[in-house]
């Protein structure tokens, strides 16, 4: 088998052009707003924070994992025919798969970072310093790559048989082992332990700092001090629990248990996430920022 046909959202044939219109819109949206972030971040020197540092690289990662999905499903939806090589079909699998785990490990960082932020103010500066930063976003792409290299790699060594169809807007693993001849129950197992490893140990990481930061925020001090102190970090753990909640269902959720459409929608819906949540924790830090400063003067 020499290429796989997307069917996406062929099924709605007297809609397609609504559909194209919508997308197109929601994509230019994510690239334009998530492009400005890291234009702001970058040249702004009040935001060379270690958060800002991570939320570049949040939206940088969001724009990568637009543009690997939402144009072939634009292109897609205005020729009708979804069909895509078996290579492109793989390198958009490495590639998605690649950009989703970093973005869980950047979450795991930000966190890191607010509670260091917050239980060891005095020596924030010293702990998450821009080496120490370079270098955490520099461990990630490392130790991304070879996993969902040995990924992709793993599914290219199968053999294809029978129907070609994905019914789905993008090459998605567990779907492309459906048409692969014989037994994949190995692979599965491989792709779902990885999955679990990628998703959950960073939430985990997360976890265990967001309860730190808890634990110290309701430690006796004045009321001030305690709201101060909590909004540090309240938009992340409201970012937090929107991502993990539609990669939970997305990756984590046995397949049979939801039906395709289904899991497209919770697909796109999780490609979007990202973007709302670098919009949301720029506006809280800057907002926090501003009454900061009017607290000092």
């Amino acid at each position: 088998m020499m290429e796989f046909i997307l069917l996406g959202f062929s099924d709605i044939t007297n809609f397609q052009w609504i559909l194209w219109g919508i997308f197109f819109i929601f994509y230019l949206t994510i690239v334009m707003c998530n492009s400005v972030i890291v234009l702001i971040t970058r040249i702004d020197p009040t935001l060379q924070t270690p958060m800002y540092f991570f939320l570049n690289h949040f939206s940088i990662l969001e724009i990568c994992y637009a543009t690997v999905t939402i144009p072939r499903m634009l292109t897609d939806l205005l020729n009708q025919k979804g069909h895509v090589s078996f290579i492109a079909c793989a390198t958009q699998m490495c590639l998605v798969l690649l950009f989703g785990g970093l973005e869980c490990l950047l979450l795991a960082m930000m966190a890191y970072d607010r509670y260091v932020a917050i239980c060891n103010p005095l020596h924030h500066g010293l702990i998450m310093s821009p080496q120490v930063c370079v270098q955490l976003v520099t461990a990630s792409w490392v130790s991304g790559v070879p996993i969902v290299i040995g990924q992709t790699w793993q599914v290219s060594s199968l053999l294809f048989c029978g129907s070609s169809a994905i019914n789905h807007f993008f090459c998605d693993l567990p779907l492309v082992f459906k048409l692969a001849c014989g037994d994949t129950f190995v692979n599965e197992i491989a792709v779902y332990v990885v999955a679990v490893v990628i998703i959950m140990v960073p939430f985990l990481l997360i976890g265990v700092s967001c309860g730190k930061i808890i634990s110290n925020v309701l430690k006796p001090r004045s009321a001030r001090g305690r709201a101060k102190a909590f909004s540090t970090f309240s938009s992340y753990l409201t970012v937090v629990v929107l991502f993990y909640s539609t990669a939970s269902t997305t990756y984590l959720q046995p397949k049979p248990s939801q039906s395709e459409e289904t899991g497209k929608l919770i697909s796109f819906l999780h490609s979007l996430d990202p973007n709302v949540e670098s919009h949301y924790i720029y506006s809280e830090e800057q907002r926090y920022h501003r009454s900061t400063e009017k607290t000092t003067k």
